[in-house]
């Protein structure tokens, strides 16, 4: 289904009607004084007009809107609490940010080089503008960091002389000796949009750690969705290169780093110039367990000897890197607060191109920017453990009341026919229309005991997933940033989507449970997660030299099990 477009309320031509006005007026006067006194009056106007609507080049702070301002999707208005809207407030026309009083650090604190030409890719300085600012301070060695990535990515990265000389090697079936000036990993996609951003981040820091270069194999349909995040340089792969056929990339493929290691072909004591010419690195959940094992000192040692790697996963494995003994010390100074690493790097790489970033700025502006608070609702479905409708939306309203995360309803034969001017406003996200139409029933058809006006908005409901999609993707990249604007959240458990859109907001969801395997309904609504980190469903076996496995949630005091995934890890800070 199309994304329901923005229809602002359409004010009267100028001038409608003044016409006769003039005329009628026009035959009282009399004498040569006529056309200066209209001169001065129209002068007069304008310069108040100027004054008042024209020159406010930043957003207006945001003020109570009345029921009568908040549109349902489609053109329509949706209100609770109020009387039936007699007029309508028309929003200023020039308005090119978000009616919310934003944050003026463009940068982030030092998070984002300010080496770009804003106009090749507005979200970049404008997205954190709809944002409250970060909760989670940056630290200056991961600022120092990243220039200094951004300054060897520009050495090494694709159109440089250094990195056709290392195709070449590659090519020629040879790896570099000890110490090659520049290394790489390559990002290769698995599953969808939500496990994509969570693996690029991971594989990020991965890069950050092991002196590589990034470089992102683009499909069809993710191109277009994101601006280099790099300066002067590019991130993505080029065409032609030589290895990384997607179809002999899995887990029993002979250049894994476990096969190889398993088979003779490589030993922890093989010198670099006898390895082969490249390594792969399988890390996606298998019997939901990492499945290449690649976190320990030993494994780290062995895989830092190749110049070339290449990487699929689909899986938030940035936890496991903490796991890493030799890491610990130069993350902990990247990150003094744990649950923020993803939220930094999160919002470091990934920035909307102008034609996705365009769709979130019309919705935002005429749905969401003048409202109160803004409450977002996720739910996803997965097939292998399947939710009625009723059983799904009880749950939710379950939650909702619980946790008081929208005004309680009351009764239509009482309704004052007053509120107290605050506006709330749902987003949903969801492949379905059933979530929405309920909810916005509710509030259309019966007021708040509060008087509040709630008003329900879905931007999109395409029924099923499209992985291979590109204006799927282009839709769900643009609700994942729509949700990462909302105060409050709510969302599936398991879903990779929701984990994105928290991150991005710094905001602890509420987590709506998965039923037991042998359960139709939760019993616990929803729970409070304790982090805005996402969730690493299948952590690796640890143990390393003791070859045992550890359960780590035991014995490292900023990781623990997810609320939603038991055996899960994430982040946090205590």
């Amino acid at each position: 289904m199309d994304m329901k477009r923005a229809r602002s309320p359409r004010a009267p031509a100028d001038g409608d009607g003044e016409g006769d006005k003039r005329k009628a007026a026009g035959a009282r006067w009399g004498g040569a004084v006529r056309p200066k006194m209209v001169l001065v009056g129209f002068l007069v106007t304008l310069a108040l007009l100027a004054f008042t609507f024209g020159g406010r080049s930043t957003p207006l702070p945001s003020t109570p809107s009345s029921p009568s301002s908040v549109p349902e999707a489609g053109g329509r208005h949706v209100v609770a609490g109020g009387e039936t809207p007699k007029k309508t407030v028309i929003p200023p026309k020039n308005v090119s940010a978000p009616a919310t009083v934003p944050s003026q650090d463009k940068l982030l604190g030092g998070l984002l080089s300010a080496a770009f030409e804003e106009s090749t890719c507005q979200s970049r300085y404008k997205s954190s503008l709809y944002r409250k600012p970060s909760p989670f301070p940056l630290s200056p060695y991961l600022v120092k960091k990243l220039r200094k990535y951004e300054a060897y990515h520009k050495k090494c990265g694709p159109g440089t002389q250094r990195y056709r000389n290392a195709v070449e090697q590659l090519q020629a079936g040879r790896n570099a000796d000890d110490g090659p000036e520049c290394k790489y990993v390559v990002w290769f996609p698995c599953n969808g949009l939500g496990n994509r951003m969570l693996t690029i981040a991971s594989t990020f820091l991965y890069a950050l750690l092991s002196g590589r270069v990034m470089l992102v194999n683009v499909p069809r349909e993710q191109e277009g969705l994101f601006c280099e995040p790099f300066p002067a340089t590019s991130w993505v792969l080029p065409g032609g290169f030589p290895e990384g056929n997607p179809m002999k990339l899995n887990v029993g493929a002979p250049e894994s780093y476990v096969n190889m290691l398993r088979n003779g072909v490589i030993r922890h004591d093989t010198p670099a110039a006898s390895l082969p010419a490249h390594v792969y690195l399988h890390v996606e959940q298998t019997r939901l367990r990492l499945s290449d094992n690649i976190f320990c000192d030993d494994d780290q040692k062995l895989l830092g000897k190749f110049g070339w790697m290449i990487l699929k996963s689909d899986s938030y494995f940035a936890p496991a890197l903490f796991l890493t003994p030799m890491y610990e010390r130069e993350l902990a100074r990247m990150f003094p607060e744990k649950e923020a690493v993803f939220h930094h790097l999160g919002r470091y790489l990934f920035h909307p191109t102008n034609k996705v970033w365009g769709i979130v700025r019309r919705y935002y502006e005429a749905y969401l920017a003048r409202v109160d608070e803004k409450i977002g609702f996720q739910i996803r479905i997965f097939p292998e453990k399947p939710v009625k409708f009723e059983n799904m939306y009880d749950q939710l309203t379950r939650c909702i009341r619980k946790q008081r995360l929208l005004p309680e309803l009351g009764s239509p034969a009482n309704a004052t026919g007053e509120h107290d001017g605050k506006v709330k406003a749902v987003l949903i996200a969801s492949l379905y229309s059933g979530y929405y139409d309920k909810i916005r029933g509710l509030y259309y058809e019966n007021p708040t005991k509060t008087g509040e006006v709630v008003a329900v908005y879905q931007p999109s409901h395409e029924e099923k997933q499209e992985y291979a999609s590109n204006e799927h993707n282009q839709k769900a990249l643009a609700e994942i940033y729509l949700l990462s604007y909302c105060d409050k959240i709510a969302m599936s458990a398991w879903s990779t989507f929701g984990y994105v859109a928290y991150g991005f907001a710094g905001v602890k969801p509420w987590i709506l449970l998965r039923p037991d395997w042998d359960k139709e309904v939760s019993q616990v609504a929803c729970v409070r997660s304790t982090s805005v980190e996402p969730c690493l469903h299948s952590p690796p076996i640890l143990g390393c030299r003791a070859k045992k496995e550890v359960d780590v949630a035991r014995v490292k005091p900023y990781v623990r099990h997810c609320e939603d995934v038991g055996f899960g890890l994430k982040l946090f800070d205590s």
